[in-house]
């Protein structure tokens, strides 16, 4: 993450934090603030009082009241757990998965998720640089995801598909695809295929398609149907444990 956006996040925090304080107080208590920061002002500088002055005066006796670091320390601490976000085991992902290990996130990289396994590689992704499309999940699942991400200062880089798969349309190129059969449940065959051959085209070269295709221990979906989709592309079966296992398509270049 640039130094740039870390500052807009760190006044962004700074900013709400000293907002919600001024609503949480009564009248006279945002007075008393108000007294204590002219008088503080008469004391620091010859120049005249304005609103300016006082509004930046009165911000920071609220920061010093709630013990808000500087912009320094909070990006030494912000620094140590983006690199803690950036590992697979923080979000309960096994290093060996398939996710994990055919997935090499970078800085600009787009991916598409959808179904259950969205909500932990969602943010695995976007800590590394992914710009992070959820499709199908549900509301309680993306309200943790929206809550991690925005705790871990990765909110810009996680983004809702406001409609379901069926309507899911490209905006971008993508570098990977991951879902679970259970994305498309709903659907018919032919709008299974039709989804399936969007995701296709808008999948850069060299770019790659995980689908999880046993579940707790029982077929969530044909292994030749998959391999049907995907004539042309590099196909192979990576197994995640002993429980999953998923289909993973590599997109050949033209």
């Amino acid at each position: 993450m640039r130094d740039r956006s870390l500052r807009q996040q760190y006044d962004e925090e700074v900013d709400q934090a000293v907002e919600l304080y001024k609503e949480s107080l009564p009248r006279n208590a945002i007075l008393s603030i108000g007294d204590e920061a002219v008088a503080a002002i008469r004391q620091q500088t010859q120049l005249g009082l304005t609103e300016l002055l006082l509004y930046e005066e009165v911000n920071r006796i609220i920061k010093r009241r709630l013990g808000i670091k500087d912009y320094p320390a909070w990006r030494r601490r912000m620094l140590r757990l983006l690199k803690e976000y950036r590992r697979a085991e923080h979000w309960g992902l096994r290093p060996e998965s398939p996710l994990v290990r055919e997935i090499q996130p970078d800085q600009g990289s787009h991916v598409l998720l959808a179904g259950e396994t969205a909500e932990r590689a969602a943010l695995y992704l976007a800590a590394n640089g992914c710009e992070v499309t959820t499709v199908e999940l549900s509301s309680d699942a993306m309200e943790r995801v929206m809550t991690a991400a925005g705790k871990a200062g990765l909110m810009s880089r996680v983004h809702e598909w406001p409609t379901g798969i069926g309507h899911w349309r490209p905006d971008c190129p993508l570098n990977a695809v991951v879902c679970t059969p259970s994305a498309f449940a709903g659907l018919t065959p032919a709008e299974v295929s039709k989804v399936i051959a969007l995701f296709q085209e808008a999948t850069m070269d060299g770019g790659v398609h995980l689908v999880e295709t046993i579940v707790a221990g029982q077929d969530a979906m044909s292994l030749a149907e998959l391999r049907s989709r995907y004539v042309g592309w590099d196909i192979s079966i990576e197994r995640d444990g002993s429980a999953s296992r998923s289909f993973v398509a590599r997109k050949s270049a033209a």
